[in-house]
């Protein structure tokens, strides 16, 4: 069987390869094994799977493999390089079996060999090497490779260059391999058998180029003979003629290969001997077990025990033949634990059983040997009396045994009773005893009977054969093999019996109570068995199924409706945009909640009628779900949802900035519908194929309407004149809790804006006109805590206050009506002495302020502003000359102490001439400049910062701009095409490809017809109404378990209906039945994309406990699973 690649394999996969992957970026990279890697590769709507064994092989593969929980070092080194790069180029490398991959146009490499022990290489644009998979040491036919060394690709093969194939190249490759084969001189029976082979191991070490297969396949087209020696070849030109001619067609093949697309692929298989006869009538390959690959059809193998299985592409030829071997494997360890489980189960059993055997065989000898002591009463009393006389003479053990030996030899009958040795030890005798003929046939019967058994001796026994001559058969078992009893010597031989009755009595109890202990055990055992087996199971890898192809509308919240319309919802808010952009079309509809966390739905209008209105049942289903996803969910709160159409959805919000991803905004009038039940499913859709949709047109609602575009009722009060930009709208905020742009809806629902109205504008104006009362206040509270000084401190009139600031008399008239109540509610003090003089020389002290200097809480800064402008012109004149300097009381220091007074005076007057540079350089002698330089180096820093943040902000703005402008661009340019007016912008989907998709939803149907051929099963979590026609669904209300453990069960119950033989129709033309390819498609699922379609958070499943393929139908069965202590009764 083929394993490995070989050049010509390798040269094709990076052909297909360099097709399918090079646009594509690196998702992630996986462990499978130990040198089995996953690589995902992706671009919008487009995935692919890589896998690498390394050493092995390396294809595109279609199914689903369990990858490791954590991922190796290796494995976290290259994702730490390649996650997210893009691959630019796949090529091999010269002729030899390395594949390259070239990341971000050359920025990273990495190197797949497929010879020897295999390596994963990657390195960097200049080879420098990053991370492998092993080391290598340093060989005769390779380089040592570590991290950091360079990886060398002038030591490939043929990496300069495939060289001419030449009559001389193959000439001189025949000598070598001549030359070689005369050094070796023991010819063994191998060497023999490899004589065979030496033409062709001559060429495919001298024609590397071409694989050896290749060669034999081009050997057989030219009927060359393949056994000749390469000595033979040499001495005749015309053979040698030949052979080069053979590998040009070879190396022709080859190169013809590639060419073709796509690439043709055959395996080779032989019939499988294992394979039941039923599998080989249900299954065409099931019965072939796959031997080779390759991309050409090999004339060596045209024999009848081969069967060609052509395929399109060579990545799938791989594929499948790997992955079918794969899957054996996987089937063969699971099927052998279930096997060993099995027999843990069945030894368990059989240990239980030989334990309860034991017990019975203990009650029955226990009851021959009381029949038998019963039997023999008269001679088990002469032997133990005569034991006891010896004992009694006080004889010595050992002569007692050495009589009773001696006595036994001549033949003494009360000896020959007794077995050797004596266990006087413990008081007791071994006898050897007949069991009675009477006892054997009649124990059933008469097992407890103890008088029965003692009424009879050996002499009646004797008449009674003698008297019936022809019913004498019984007498042989009377000479059966003897029982050893043990006797207690001290105790009687009816005594003896009664003991051995009551051991028998006490083994049948222990009997009932080790059966039922042991069936106890034994149950508990298989539930031990079946979770070992169950967690064994988990860590086996899965059976390999196909990937399904997801379809275009399963990356976001989607279901069909009852009516047949698409609703598409968005997971998060770039969704809800990306919705918005590609996919929102004229005569579509907008469904939303004003809710938390509300999921916007658009519902998809038919393309054939896009005019036609939307039917009731399928908005009301939009709405419920649009609130199911919200906070009512949780709550358990009955919400109603709106609706607008596509029209009066825009991206631009009311003072004409473009709104952010996932806000958009709403004009017009919101539709509301009824309140939403709380009742969603998650059901089974099928895909079925073209030749099935027309068994399924009856079945679908198809209304005939006339076109009647729908608006929604626009108030003619509200409506602006054409041709103006803003429309004003007049609807209250109880209407429309969310057109208030300043309140908290805004914050809430980010999603839906709605143009303010006059109330948040008049509300505005009462806010401003509160402001100076609010001031009043403040004003009177602080000034009541502070002292007021003499009343010429505040002895200005309004006209010098206006000339001093350049106001006019009105805009003060505010601030001198404050001032006014102060003074007038001021209480007056006197001034100390001390206050009066510094008074007198113009200086404040510093418990004295002016009114007017103090902060007012509440006042505006241009208040602030003209106070500050109108405290020069209040200050007082004391003198000619005389200058008082308006500090704030914040900045303002104290009056200097007499001292420091004196000395600020004296160093005024001696450097009162002193001009900067001389400053400077005093400085400078003095050694003082490094403060005033970490000073200025400060305060530069602090302008560049303030500088840098100004940049920054300028830049954010401008970047704020372009993207506001491109935005409205784009929602212009859509506005337009929305209108008919120009074509869509690239952002959104091409109308034609949109309608082409949604005229395929009639391939979409939850509950297939007899003879529909089933392509892929989808999972669709809906409102419960929307699922009425579906075969398998589950009814889920707001609940305490969590979405991955309720698909756990829910998959698992359906899993388990499968299995009933009852429940499944093998014909699959009954509906109502579960069909076996239904349950193979949903086998396939996986746990992750099932969560991920479902669109509520927490549920509880009314499912029937029996499982069955509608689960969830029947009210008392959803009774029955609630039930419990404070439950709801309904």
């Amino acid at each position: 069987m083929k394993q490995r690649f070989s050049s010509l394999d390798v040269k094709v996969i990076a052909h297909e390869l360099s097709n399918t992957l090079c646009p594509l970026r690196v998702t992630n990279i996986y462990d499978l094994s130990s040198r089995i890697f996953l690589f995902k590769f992706h671009k919008p709507d487009h995935r692919e799977q890589l896998i690498v064994d390394s050493g092995f092989r390396c294809h595109l593969t279609s199914y689903a493999r369990t990858t490791a929980a954590a991922p190796s070092g290796f494995v976290a080194r290259l994702r730490k390089y390649l996650k997210t790069r893009r691959v630019t180029s796949i090529t091999q490398v010269g002729t030899d079996r390395i594949i390259e991959f070239r990341f971000s146009d050359g920025l990273y490499r990495l190197f797949l060999e497929f010879y020897a022990g295999g390596n994963i290489v990657l390195t960097d644009g200049d080879l420098k090497v990053l991370a492998l998979l092993r080391n290598v040491e340093e060989g005769a036919e390779h380089e040592r490779l570590r991290v950091g060394l360079q990886y060398n690709l002038s030591l490939r093969q043929n990496y300069d260059g495939i060289p001419d194939l030449t009559k001389e190249r193959v000439r001189e490759g025949l000598r070598r391999a001549v030359a070689k084969e005369g050094d070796g001189t023991a010819t063994s029976k191998k060497n023999k058998k490899m004589t065979k082979d030496a033409l062709r191991k001559a060429l495919a070490v001298s024609i590397t180029e071409c694989p050896p297969l290749l060669v034999d396949h081009s050997l057989h087209i030219a009927n060359f003979d393949a056994t000749l020696k390469p000595e033979q070849v040499l001495e005749d030109d015309s053979l040698l003629d030949r052979l080069v001619s053979a590998l040009l067609d070879a190396r022709r093949t080859s190169e013809s290969i590639t060419q073709t697309d796509p690439v043709r692929g055959y395996i080779l298989a032989k019939p499988n001997p294992a394979a039941p006869k039923i599998d080989a009538e249900t299954s065409d390959t099931s019965h072939l077990l796959y031997d080779d690959f390759h991309p050409f059809r090999p004339r060596q193998f045209e024999e009848p025990d081969y069967t060609f299985l052509e395929f399109s592409g060579f990545n799938k030829t791989v594929d499948e033949f790997f992955s079918s071997i794969e899957g054996q494997k996987l089937e063969s360890k699971l099927h052998e634990r279930e096997m060993l489980a099995k027999r843990k189960i069945e030894q368990a059993r059989q240990e239980h059983e030989k334990r309860i055997g034991g017990l019975q065989q203990v009650q029955e000898l226990n009851f021959r040997k009381a029949e038998a002591i019963l039997a023999n009463v008269h001679r088990v009393t002469e032997a133990t009396d005569a034991v006891n006389g010896l004992i009694g003479q006080g004889m010595d053990w050992g002569e007692i045994a050495r009589l009773i030996e001696r006595e036994q030899s001549q033949g003494n009958a009360v000896a020959q009773l007794i077995q050797l040795p004596l266990k006087l030890f413990q008081n007791t005798v071994t006898l050897l005893l007949e069991e009675s003929s009477w006892d054997q046939g009649q124990q059933g019967d008469d097992e407890g009977n103890e008088t029965s058994s003692a009424s009879e001796d050996s002499d009646s026994d004797d008449s009674v054969t003698d008297r019936k001559g022809k019913v004498a058969k019984p007498s042989p078992p009377s000479i059966s093999a003897k029982l050893a009893i043990d006797v207690d010597l001290g105790l009687s031989a009816w005594a003896n019996s009664t003991e051995y009755f009551d051991q028998k009595r006490s083994a049948a109890g222990k009997e009932g109570r080790t059966a039922q202990a042991s069936e106890m055990a034994l149950k508990s055992q298989e539930r031990k068995v079946a979770e070992d087996l169950k967690k064994g199971l988990k860590k086996e890898k899965e059976v390999l199924r196909p990937v399904r192809k997801q379809q275009w509308f399963e990356k976001f919240i989607y279901f069909i409706s009852s009516d047949g319309y698409l609703v598409l919802g968005g997971k998060d808010a770039q969704q809800n945009e990306i919705i918005y952009r590609r996919y929102l079309r004229k005569g579509d509809v907008y469904v939303h909640a004003d809710l938390k966390a509300a999921v916007p739905m658009v519902i998809k209008n038919n393309p054939n009628t896009p005019d036609a209105p939307i039917p009731p049942s399928t908005l009301s289903q939009a709405g419920h779900l649009s609130v199911s996803t919200s906070e009512a969910w949780d709550s358990k709160a009955v919400m109603s949802a709106w609706w607008v159409t596509s029209d009066h959805v825009s991206k631009t919000g009311a003072t004409g900035e473009f709104l952010g991803p996932g806000l958009f905004n709403i004009t017009g009038r919101k539709e509301f519908l009824p309140p939403a039940q709380l009742i969603v499913g998650l059901a089974v859709m099928f895909e079925i194929s073209e030749d099935s949709k027309a068994r399924h047109q009856k079945h679908r609602i198809v209304e005939h309407i006339a076109p009647a575009p729908i608006e929604p009722v626009i108030d003619s009060e509200n409506v602006a004149p054409t041709g103006q930009d803003n429309e004003e709208e007049s609807d209250s905020e109880e209407e429309f809790p969310d057109a208030k742009i300043g309140s908290d809806s805004d914050d809430d629902f980010p999603d839906a804006k709605i143009e303010g109205s006059d109330d948040s504008e008049s509300e505005s104006e009462r806010t401003s006109h509160a402001n100076p009362l609010q001031r009043v206040k403040a004003n009177q509270t602080d000034t009541e805590a502070e002292v007021e000084v003499e009343p010429k401190l505040s002895g200005t009139s309004g006209e010098e206050k206006n000339r001093s600031t350049g106001g006019t008399p009105q805009e003060d008239a505010e601030s001198l009506a404050d001032t006014e109540r102060t003074s007038n509610k001021t209480s007056t003090r006197h001034l100390s002495a001390r206050e009066r003089r510094l008074l007198r020389k113009g200086q404040l002290p510093d418990t004295i302020s002016p009114p007017e200097s103090q902060s007012i809480p509440g006042a505006d800064e241009s208040d602030e502003d003209v106070q500050a402008d109108q405290q020069p012109a209040k200050l007082p004149q004391t003198g000619p000359g005389i200058t008082v300097s308006n500090i704030s009381k914040a900045g303002s220091k104290g009056p200097l102490p007499r001292g420091k007074r004196a000395k600020a005076k004296k160093l005024a007057a001696k450097y009162a001439n002193q001009d900067e540079e001389e400053r400077e350089l005093a400085m400078r002698i003095l050694g003082s400049q490094s403060g005033q330089k970490a000073a200025e180096a400060e305060a530069q820093a602090k302008r560049d910062k303030e500088e840098e943040a100004q940049a920054n902000k300028q830049r954010r703005r401008e970047q704020h701009l372009r993207a506001q402008a491109v935005g409205k661009a784009a929602e212009d340019a859509r506005r337009a095409a929305h209108e008919g007016d120009a074509p869509a912008d690239d952002d959104g989907v091409d109308d034609e490809a949109l309608r082409t998709q949604l005229l395929n939803l009639d391939a979409f149907t939850g509950r297939p017809l007899a003879g529909d051929e089933l392509i892929s099963a989808i999972p669709v979590c809906a409102p419960w109404s929307a699922l009425a026609t579906y075969k398998y669904k589950v009814k889920m209300q707001p609940g305490a378990m969590k979405r991955g453990k309720a698909v756990k069960e829910i998959l698992m119950r359906w899993d388990h209906a499968g299995k009933d033989a009852r429940a499944t129709d093998k014909s699959s033309k009954d509906t109502d039945r579960i069909w076996p390819r239904e349950m193979e498609l949903i086998r396939n699922w996986k746990e992750p994309e099932i969560v991920g379609a479902m669109a509520v958070s927490k549920v509880r499943i009314m499912m029937a406990r029996e499982g069955g393929a509608g689960g969830g139908g029947g009210k008392g069965k959803s009774k029955a699973a609630r039930g419990g202590r404070g439950s709801k009764k309904r």
